[in-house]
């Protein structure tokens, strides 16, 4: 049956669809900035429990005992800009495998006022990671340092003899342990 033309038609308030997009994309941007607040710790919590990009595993203590097979653990510091330290990484160290070992990082705070910085890191080749457990770590861990202030920041670590069982890792003589350090939000000043 055609619509009668002569009779009123009802109509949506003018302004009700515009509220409703205004909510909708209010809601959107709300939760992308929920999202951006929760990736580190998620991407942190992710990496731990697949071993994703070089991620290390978290140990008490080495249980598995110690290995006659050297292997060198060489230590690399990068800056993100923003982040006005210098951090200078332990020198490299060549022991059996399983052997615990405890090394230092060195930052020093570069500006003329506070800062807090943290930092993440991953291991390569990435495989190894698997079998890079860390004891102690700054990681994941603000550090605040007064304007020039140098801090020494421990890694307590071993590598789990287990990697001896894994055929990609039997030319493998050297891994590398990078942290990249960056302005903190919560703290910065």
């Amino acid at each position: 049956m055609p619509a009668n033309p002569t009779l009123p038609v009802e109509q949506a308030p003018k302004g009700s669809g515009n509220l409703r997009v205004a909510i909708i994309c209010a809601s959107v941007v709300l939760g992308m900035i929920g999202l951006s607040y929760a990736a580190v710790p998620l991407y942190q919590l992710f990496c731990q429990v697949t071993g994703y990009a070089g991620t290390t595993q978290r140990a008490e203590g080495n249980v598995n005992g110690i290995i006659e097979r050297a292997m060198t653990v060489r230590f690399d510091s990068n800056i993100a800009p923003g982040l006005n330290w210098s951090v200078k990484p332990a020198a490299s160290v060549t022991n059996d495998v399983g052997m615990v070992q405890t090394i230092n990082y060195v930052a020093t705070n570069n500006s003329d006022h506070e800062i807090t910085g943290t930092a993440s890191f991953n291991v390569a080749p990435s495989i190894a990671g698997a079998y890079f457990n860390k004891i102690e770590c700054f990681c994941f861990t603000e550090q605040t340092l007064a304007a020039g202030e140098s801090v020494e920041m421990p890694v307590t670590f071993f590598l789990d003899p287990d990697l001896d069982k894994a055929k990609e890792l039997d030319t493998v003589k050297e891994i590398t342990l990078s942290y990249t350090f960056y302005a903190s939000e919560t703290g910065s000043n």
